[in-house]
């Protein structure tokens, strides 16, 4: 596993190497890498090398340059770029950079000064980013430009970024231009690792974060909100975080002190022992998270404000308001210690940070929200705990802040599509860790189709908050819906907590390489033109592909999603249904049911009991392995500190092996648990007469096949064979080979049956379907069916059985 990238506010590591700096009168050049340059105009060479906002660190080992310079100018190249400038202001015709290898496909090859953003003569480029909020937004919304490019080039404005002294804002020596220009092509990954270089790692989040939030805007009280925690329990839907909106604090309070909408002290006509509560809350294994809207700073109702008065010179007695203001140190202090702090020490574990209150603060380009993230996530990690925070993006480099809150969403289909291709985007500026209002927040109608498909999203996203409006006719609990919507929620919900090993896996990935957890597909493909053509397809961690449904259903039940497939073979994650890959692929689905593929030869490590809480590595560990061409995968877990040791067990996967056996060998790392409950489900094979496991431990280890459910969080058919290994010493390490597994027979009749059945559509139909497929197949098949006037999701659907 490699180190984690350097992470620094260091003063020395914010200076280059001066081996890197081409300087002159009133400009300076930084070649950080032969792809990344620092670009600085300032006449009166008001340059700087301290901390940013956005910078941390400038020192790189400085790449091979060359330079000329005469009376026109001076030319710098590196092993990929050209920079030509004139040594005067900065204009289009005086700075260019010309990429000088093959990097992209299109014939732009040249950035200009004053270039739009998006890219030059119209022709739109740059592949976006993200955007501060989702609030009032039903659809797709404006996003910003990203760091990455069709044509190679994207530009970074420092200029207007404080610089940092002792990681505390302030103003810059004077003004200058500060520019960072990423030429990069098509090399996705490699920009996005020297952004993080640049600007700081992706962090670790606590691994509770990756499981199920709660959160709904009512007014509960303490009894109510226990028993909807119990009553999630006992319908076996694991929940990890508790957030609880503002109404845990006073909010109906005199006119004359404020709107309410800010409060520190409990309201313990609900609450009557917040203490109480939280422990609670904590002994059913969740973590709690509090809203605070603080934008009305503190007045004299609260608990805290004679000692915030006092802390800031003020009178108790004459109840003058204590105004929020981030930019004074003496606020700052009293602010966490006083109105945060007690809240922390009895029992809460996140803040949850809603900043709508404007971008203007008394330090002139100092965005308050920005502030609050710094200075929050700065203050949660005291102690040694690993720090996080949930709270709104404030522009480049809020990655070094997460989770992200996106806003209140309306509940729409057009939002449900929107989000796919959003939350892939941000990881155009490294923003990965985005939480949603799954199900969306204000309501617009029930519609029990939209919540499954948003859960089904929501099981695949960085972070799963369930959250709603407080309106008595909007539900998340899956038993507010009927029979069939209910157990596809929580099947989805459950699969979430399944997949927290893969996603924290996944999330090390992020924090070391630079690779998203939910990323587009040219992040992987750059060179691909189908890659930039499913926007919302997105990879999710290093093995899946996602299609999700974003679109109802039509009349006989099903849908349809588009997408594109990498080259090689992909198993559908739950029935195991082959795709060759390197092709546009059109998949349907029924409500139920989503497009998740995985790569042949993968290994998917899910948490064998998605009931048991997240907190730690599971005991009891389900490998889901697809067949293919020899693969291996990682499982990384660690003990949760601030300053962790990835710990890393290693699974090779042979599933051909030299007589059809299915070989995977285990071999944990340094400090990786010993202690496992395995088992195998090898999807799309099943058991032959003669299947054998060699290897297991005692000798003996069941092998079933897997049915209907099979361990398929939904409904399909889900093919394969079970092995459960039971308790096993991996100490050693493990090897276990399991021989006679034979693919399915082939039974297209019997496939048509499971497909047609549940469709809302003609009988006579079906059944011409079903003959038509007991005769010849191919080519003759697929016309039989055209001939017969089918609906074109369910001759789609029909086509897809046959590969």
């Amino acid at each position: 596993m490699p180190q984690p990238l350097p992470a620094s506010d260091a003063a020395d590591l914010a200076v280059a190497d001066p081996a890197a700096v081409v300087a002159g009168p009133g400009f300076r050049i930084t070649v950080l890498t032969s792809r990344l340059l620092r670009i600085e105009r300032s006449v009166v060479g008001a340059f700087e090398d301290r901390p940013t906002q956005l910078v941390r660190r400038r020192r790189f080992d400085a790449p091979e340059v060359t330079v000329r310079e005469d009376e026109g100018g001076l030319d710098l190249w590196t092993e990929h770029l050209h920079l030509r400038y004139d040594r005067g202001d900065l204009t289009p015709s005086g700075l260019t950079v010309d990429l000088r290898q093959r990097a992209q496909a299109s014939h732009h090859t040249q950035w200009r000064y004053g270039d739009d953003p998006w890219g030059r003569g119209g022709h739109r480029s740059n592949l976006g980013g993200t955007a501060r909020t989702l609030d009032d937004v039903d659809g797709r919304p404006e996003i910003e430009p990203g760091l990455l490019s069709r044509d190679g080039f994207a530009l970074v404005d420092d200029s207007g970024s404080l610089a940092l002294v002792d990681d505390w804002p302030v103003p810059r020596a004077g003004e200058a231009q500060d520019l960072y220009l990423f030429g990069y092509g098509r090399d996705h990954q490699a920009a996005l690792r020297d952004f993080f270089r640049l600007t700081g790692p992706s962090p670790l989040l606590p691994r509770w974060a990756l499981g199920t939030w709660w959160s709904r805007f009512h007014r509960y009280d303490e009894r109510e909100y226990l028993d909807l925690m119990d009553r999630f329990a006992d319908a076996g839907v694991p929940l990890s975080v508790a957030v609880v909106d503002m109404d845990w604090h006073l909010v109906d309070i005199d006119p004359a002190l404020g709107s309410g909408w800010t409060g520190y002290t409990w309201n313990t006509d609900l609450f009557p022992d917040p203490p109480r509560f939280l422990a609670e809350l904590h002994r059913r294994g969740l973590h709690v998270s509090l809203n605070t809207h603080p934008a009305d700073g503190v007045r004299r109702h609260e608990a805290a404000y004679p000692d915030v008065a006092r802390d800031l010179g003020l009178d108790p007695e004459e109840g003058l308001p204590v105004a929020f203001d981030i930019t004074d140190p003496r606020f700052v202090d009293t602010y966490l210690r006083r109105l945060h702090h007690p809240h922390e020490d009895a029992g809460v574990d996140l803040w949850w940070l809603d900043w709508q209150s404007g971008e203007a603060s008394r330090v002139a380009g100092l965005d308050p929200l920005w502030m609050l993230n710094h200075v929050h996530y700065r203050d949660s990690g005291r102690d040694g705990r690993r720090p996080l925070t949930f709270s709104r993006y404030a522009g480049l480099g809020s990655h070094r802040q997460p989770v992200g809150f996106s806003g209140d969403t309306y509940a729409t289909w057009a939002s449900l599509a929107a989000q796919p291709e959003f939350t892939a985007t941000a990881a155009n500026v490294g923003y990965f860790w985005w939480s949603h209002d799954i199900g969306g927040h204000y309501p617009v109608q029930h519609d029990p189709e939209l919540m499954v498909r948003w859960y089904q999203l929501g099981a695949f996203s960085p972070v799963n908050r369930l959250h709603s409006a407080s309106n008595p006719f909007v539900a998340k609990e899956p038993w507010r819906y009927d029979d069939d919507t209910a157990a596809a929620m929580t099947r989805y919900l459950r699969l979430r907590h399944a997949l927290v090993p893969y996603l924290y896996t996944a999330m090390w990935r992020a924090h070391t390489d630079g690779v998203g957890p939910v990323r587009p597909m040219y992040h992987d493909h750059p060179q691909d033109a189908g890659a930039y053509e499913v926007p919302s397809t997105f990879l999710f961690g290093p093995d899946l592909v996602v299609a999700p449904v974003t679109a109802p259903v039509d009349a006989t039940g099903l849908a349809a999603v588009e997408t594109w497939l990498p080259d090689g073979d992909w198993h559908d994650l739950f029935t195991g249904r082959r795709y060759r890959g390197g092709r546009r692929v059109r998949l349907h689905r029924g409500v139920a049911e989503m497009p998740v593929l995985a790569r042949a030869g993968a290994v998917l490590p899910l948490a064998g009991d998605p009931g048991d809480a997240v907190d730690d590595a599971p005991r009891e560990l389900t490998l889901r392995v697809f067949p293919g061409p020899a693969g291996e995968a990682t499982l990384v877990e660690d003990d949760g500190s601030a300053a962790p040791v990835p710990h890393v067990t290693r699974f090779a996967l042979d599933a051909l092996g030299p007589e059809g056996d299915v070989v995977l060998t285990v071999e944990p790392g340094r400090g990786a648990r010993t202690d496992r409950h395995l088992r195998l489900e090898v999807v799309g094979l099943v058991p032959g007469p003669e299947v054998q496991v060699h290897g297991a431990p005692g000798g003996r280890a069941g092998v079933v096949a897997l049915g209907s459910d099979g361990g398929a969080p939904a409904d399909g058919d889900a093919v394969g064979a079970g092995v459960d290994l039971g308790p096993v010493d991996l100490t050693a390490g493990l090897r276990v080979v399991v021989s006679g597994l034979v693919p399915p027979a082939p039974d297209l009749p019997a496939d048509v049956v499971r497909l047609l059945a549940p469709l809302r559509m003609s009988i006579g139909l079906k059944t011409q379907a079903l003959e038509a497929a007991r005769g010849a197949g191919g080519a003759g098949l697929a016309q039989r069916w055209h001939a017969l006037g089918l609906p074109d999701t369910v001759l789609g659907a029909l086509l897809e059985l046959l590969g």
